[in-house]
């Protein structure tokens, strides 16, 4: 084809969408100066439908309806989930747990305590969230909030190209949040920043979650701290969501992305990961366990498809193309 072939095939610039998306932009920019950062992926799920009404804005209003009706039930779960911030330790049930998990990692990790040896060595003795932050806890913060968005992108974009592995992620990302909520219930246990402030650990261990935003937060990054780290049930460590979830989100992607980089994605539950037992939000054993978490769900829902397909009587599932991933 030629220079001038090409030029005559290109595409004008679609004004509309451009304005739905400029109004996208100017609506978020106002929300967070107004409310601050979305907390809660029930928050990123409303603005991923905003943003695909402002990306097809032509279409007529049913249609943009038929997102809510695919994620009304996704919407009941991350509502229970938000409300069930403190339902751990509210009900009484059982008391909260502490020093299992210290004496875990201390096991597992020849009697060093992971958190205690991380904080002592990136952050210092004793270990301030006001410190000046270092570049990797830049890294390591946005690696944190990142739980908000990236589990949920992931089945937003999949709801745009294939409906039917939209059904199979949503299954396996619900059962891991619902299970989740279940643990937390049973097992209500203390993270290690609050092991120690209730003196059960070193005080040198601090909850530093927000420190790499520091400097984007106000009076001198205790906004930025407040709220990044000020999220979630303060009891609901065991097993770790956002661990667990950055393991889904690695496994599925990798298992349907081709070539050698896909791999790299393995990074983001190790950061993750590190990052959680680095900023004492969890321990080692958390990680752990939500890693078993999300492999438990995978299996499952694995073989539950598999016999489902078998079944003569029922239809032929629907065949998912390259694209949908």
């Amino acid at each position: 084809m030629t220079l001038e072939a090409e030029r005559t095939t290109t595409r004008p610039v679609d004004a509309v969408r451009v304005a739905g998306l400029l109004a996208f932009v100017g609506a978020m920019f106002v929300y967070l100066q107004l409310f601050g950062l979305p907390k809660q992926t029930l928050e990123g799920v409303l603005w991923i439908y905003l943003g695909t009404v402002a990306w097809d804005v032509r279409r007529p209003l049913r249609e943009h309806l038929v997102f809510l009706r695919d994620w009304w039930p996704p919407l009941v779960v991350f509502t229970v989930y938000l409300y069930s911030r403190g339902l751990s330790d509210d009900l009484g049930i059982v008391g909260v747990h502490v020093t299992e998990p210290i004496e875990a990692d201390r096991w597992l990790f020849g009697g060093t305590l992971p958190t205690e040896a991380l904080q002592a060595q990136l952050c210092g003795v004793p270990c301030d969230r006001a410190l000046p932050p270092r570049w990797y806890d830049v890294v390591l913060t946005t690696v944190y909030y990142s739980h908000f968005f990236a589990a949920i992108g992931v089945a937003a974009y999949l709801w745009k190209r294939s409906r039917p592995a939209w059904v199979r992620y949503m299954r396996r990302y619900l059962s891991v949040i619902t299970l989740g909520v279940v643990c937390y219930v049973l097992y209500p246990m203390a993270p290690p920043w609050m092991a120690s402030r209730d003196g059960y650990l070193t005080e040198d261990i601090s909850r530093i979650t927000g420190r790499g935003w520091f400097d984007t937060g106000s009076g001198g990054g205790g906004g930025a701290h407040d709220q990044v780290s000020a999220v979630g049930n303060q009891v609901a460590a065991m097993p770790s969501l956002h661990a667990g979830l950055a393991i889904l989100v690695a496994w599925w992607c990798i298992g349907r992305l081709g070539g050698r980089w896909r791999w790299l994605l393995l990074l983001y539950p190790l950061a993750m990961s590190f990052m959680l037992v680095y900023y004492a939000e969890h321990y080692v054993v958390d990680a752990i366990a939500g890693g078993l978490l999300v492999a438990l769900v995978m299996a499952f829902w694995r073989v539950w498809e598999r016999r489902r397909e078998r079944r003569p009587e029922d239809p032929e599932p629907e065949k998912e193309s390259a694209e949908a991933v």
